[in-house]
């Protein structure tokens, strides 16, 4: 599929009908989303035939770009009910099949490192500290191939510094710089439209350790 494709049908998703501000519920715009996907895809051979989570995933659309890009599996993960709602409507229309799970992040039970490829958008941590290394932590235990995320250029360096020193990544770049579009969503928005700097990053983890037969 070509990313000009890819960006049209992402395009045509349904999104927040009422966002939530405690949950930095901002949509994943398709140009952003294609991008992020064709990369992890076509540079890295990170989704096709991949059992890939979407960390967060809203209204479903890291997901069902991953979906469309032939992974074998996908797993869409959110706290918010009526998110998976309309990221159940999205894959329907879509005619994907895409597991849903509500789940807060940090409470995921998973165990060992269950899927190849995690893609997220996470919160920016602007209502709560922290929440995106919270989700980068969980992603980079149960990943087996690679992490792609989301994060303000402003905050690159304690990325690298804290995925490296502390969240069991082995490598960690940055692929590129965006502009994340943030719409006038909430009554403290002051502008209609606001552009964000955000790296879209790769992060590996470690192997975890396999004990000999």
């Amino acid at each position: 599929m070509k990313l000009k494709q890819l960006e049209t049908l992402l395009g045509d998703l349904q999104q927040f009908t009422t966002p939530k501000v405690e949950l930095e519920q901002y949509p994943t715009g398709p140009h952003i989303a294609s991008r992020l996907l064709y990369t992890a895809e076509n540079s890295f051979d990170d989704i096709s035939n991949k059992v890939v989570a979407d960390f967060g995933c809203g209204c479903g659309t890291l997901g069902g770009a991953a979906a469309l890009l032939g992974a074998e599996q996908v797993i869409g993960i959110d706290i918010d009910p009526q998110s998976l709602e309309i990221a159940s409507m999205n894959a329907e229309d879509l005619e994907l099949d895409i597991d849903f799970v509500q789940c807060d992040i940090s409470n995921l039970g998973w165990r060992g490192q269950i899927v190849d490829t995690v893609v997220m958008n996470p919160p920016f941590g602007t209502r709560k500290k922290g929440i995106d290394m919270d989700f980068l932590f969980v992603a980079l235990k149960v990943a087996s191939l690679a992490v792609y995320s989301l994060h303000k250029t402003s905050t690159r360096d304690y990325i690298k510094r804290t995925a490296l020193r502390d969240l069991n990544a082995s490598s960690a770049e940055v692929l590129c710089e965006l502009r994340f579009d943030v719409p006038q969503l909430y009554k403290f928005h002051k502008k209609k439209e606001v552009d964000i700097a955000v790296d879209l990053w790769r992060f590996v983890p470690k192997r975890s350790r396999v004990k000999d037969n």
